[in-house]
């Protein structure tokens, strides 16, 4: 899986791309079929911003968080994402 991570209003730390990247290692273990993943941190008016664009073979998948934490928004994120790709791999499934 490809992961692009930029910042707006944000500097991107080392730090925060390592819990980037070990937070999407979770996504990788339920779906393989990953292709990539763009993650843009913001910081607006005091809101940590966490958004994801994730391309699966034949869709993509979108989750934005909000929070006062920017940890805590990225891990809200890749919950949300979590969700759509077990949601996604139960379609797969039964079809």
């Amino acid at each position: 899986m490809d992961i692009k991570i930029t910042g707006q209003n944000i500097e991107v730390s080392q730090a925060l791309k390592s819990h980037i990247t070990n937070k999407t290692e979770k996504l990788n273990r339920h779906f393989e079929r990953i292709m990539w993943l763009h993650v843009v941190l913001k910081i607006e008016k005091n809101k940590q911003i966490a958004e994801a664009t994730m391309h699966v073979s034949g869709q993509d998948f979108f989750a934005q968080t909000t929070s006062d934490d920017m940890y805590e928004s990225i891990d809200a994120m890749i919950a949300k994402l979590d969700t759509q790709v077990l949601k996604h791999k139960d379609k797969i499934k039964n079809k």
